[in-house]
């Protein structure tokens, strides 16, 4: 099958299923300016050559094999050239200046040798390769630099006469020149670039990789919390929580809470409670961006911390006249184990 030559595309094509939107291209040549990389059709810059090849195309058209025409530069171009460098002038003891008089140059110290450290054995390199057990979607392009082949069927792009011709190393771009730090081969044009065959083959592409394990990850999350006559609020800052496997238990004195979000992070808290709750009254609810958990209180007593403190001798009480650490009172009542409840 012929091979598309617009840039940004370069796959094999079958003329037959042609049409005005099978191809996705850039019209334009590349660009690489201090570190960044892109196309002068479009406005988005990238850092790394991978992220660069991956650019979807800004225009759209049907595949064609018509070699480009590349730009020639003029080769009527001036060259400057740097003048010379004025002589040294030295001044001798009658008053005449000497031009062109070599500079006196100081006798260089020898220096011994050193022997050169011996070259550290370099580590085999272990590449990726796919997981025959995990499906492809149709037109999937290899993930090795350099191969540009698409995945067809099992029996054709995984078959037993498959061939990947890729580049292992990555690509070189230095005073005009590029290639590949794992060939010799150097090119001027980007897109002799990216037609340098690959330095390496084997007999099976990369399309979807091996499949990763997920690592989890426990996490700290801020918490905060206020209190009303009847219930404790407790918030916990979490983005993404999973609501269908959020779990917050309730006990009298204990509260377990068990959060999963996105890439393999999980939030994990048993809270002791500073009184006891109704665990049937209280309820919790997942946003996007927290976890609100609503404690009824077991008891009218305001909560001078959320969980057990010794140092939480007394506390204030809501509402009108009742009994002491109860809801109720207009004036403080004091606990009788408040060193002020001695004084009173």
């Amino acid at each position: 099958m012929p091979v598309c030559t617009h840039r940004g595309c370069e796959k094999s094509y079958d003329e037959a299923s042609n049409s005005d939107d099978a191809c996705t291209f850039h019209p334009q040549g590349p660009i690489f300016h201090e570190g960044l990389k892109g196309w002068s059709c479009c406005t988005k810059r990238v850092i790394s050559f991978d992220q660069f090849l991956a650019i979807p195309g800004c225009c759209t058209g049907r595949h064609s094999d018509i070699p480009r025409e590349e730009f020639a530069p003029p080769s009527d171009e001036k060259v400057e050239v740097p003048a010379s460098t004025p002589s040294p002038k030295t001044v001798e003891k009658n008053g005449t200046e000497v031009y062109g008089a070599p500079a006196a140059v100081a006798s260089p110290k020898p220096v011994i040798p050193t022997p050169a450290p011996a070259p550290a054995a370099a580590e085999p390199v272990v590449e990726e390769e796919d997981d025959l057990s995990m499906a492809v979607p149709v037109g999937k392009t290899c993930q090795r630099r350099g191969c540009g082949q698409t995945y067809v069927s099992e029996e054709v792009s995984r078959g037993g006469n498959v061939v990947c011709q890729y580049h292992p190393g990555s690509p070189v771009f230095h005073e005009g020149s590029k290639g590949w730090s794992c060939c010799p081969r150097k090119v001027l044009e980007f897109d002799e670039f990216l037609k340098l065959k690959g330095c390496r083959t084997t007999n099976q592409h990369l399309f979807v990789g091996a499949k990763k394990e997920q690592v989890e990850e426990l996490v700290q999350c801020r918490h905060d919390w206020y209190q009303t006559q009847t219930h404790i609020n407790l918030s916990i800052f979490a983005k993404k929580v999973d609501a269908k496997s959020a779990v917050v238990e309730f006990k009298e004195r204990e509260v377990n809470i068990d959060l999963k979000m996105p890439d393999g992070k999980r939030f994990k808290l048993v809270l002791p409670l500073f009184q006891p709750i109704e665990p049937a009254g209280s309820t919790f609810e997942v946003l996007g961006t927290k976890v609100e958990i609503i404690m009824k209180k077991g008891n009218g007593i305001s909560w001078a911390t959320l969980e057990p403190s010794e140092g939480a001798k007394c506390w204030t009480t809501f509402g009108t006249t009742g009994g002491a650490g109860t809801v109720g009172s207009k004036v403080m009542h004091l606990a009788t184990d408040s060193p002020l409840y001695a004084e009173k």
